[in-house]
């Protein structure tokens, strides 16, 4: 069976976002020629992560964005970091990322909304995170107007590193205690 694990290795290496397990049991099933059983892709899967646990890779296979894929180990943040400081332009501005944090929560939401909420004009820092592919059009409100309603894309959960918005911080994981004014006294 060792020939299926490498098979998967190569999908999940190539696929440009995070390969599903549906769409890796699709491929193998139309290669092969016969119906690849679940539990086999399962196994192969745990295995490739085990192998790649090794410390002798700087990547490990991990499950995000729906999918799997090879990612880099925290060890090696440092030395990503400064690769994607160089690449800024792929970088959100704090604009772009409270226009896009708006968006992720409030969903469906109107640009009305959104600058209602930024309390400044969004229009460039919507088009932005359009172009970067974060967010999509989710179609048109039924308000005056029929406004556009955006939301966030399948690429928004890779970038971030979540299967579902489910797992974005609560806002009750923000909370921060009380202001005290004076010293505590025992």
């Amino acid at each position: 069976m060792d020939f299926l694990h490498r098979h998967i290795e190569a999908l999940i290496f190539c696929a440009p976002t995070p390969l599903p397990k549906a769409e890796i049991v699709k491929c193998l099933s139309e290669m092969f020629e016969a119906e690849i059983p679940g539990d086999h892709v399962d196994q192969a899967i745990n295995d490739l992560s085990e192998k790649y646990q090794s410390e002798e890779f700087s990547f490990q296979l991990e499950h995000s964005g729906g999918g799997y894929q090879f990612l880099t180990k925290p060890a090696y943040q440092t030395s990503i970091g400064i690769l994607l400081r160089q690449q800024s332009q792929k970088r959100l501005s704090t604009a772009q990322l409270e226009t896009l944090s708006i968006i992720a929560y409030k969903q469906p939401v109107t640009k009305g909304d959104i600058e209602q909420i930024r309390g400044v004009n969004s229009d460039y820092s919507v088009q932005k995170l359009l172009e970067k592919e974060l967010v999509d059009i989710k179609g048109k409100s039924e308000g005056l107007g029929r406004p556009l309603l955006y939301g966030t894309s399948d690429k928004f959960m890779e970038y971030f590193g979540i299967n579902s918005l489910k797992d974005l911080p609560q806002p009750k994981d923000f909370s921060q205690p009380e202001n005290q004014i004076g010293d505590e006294r025992d």
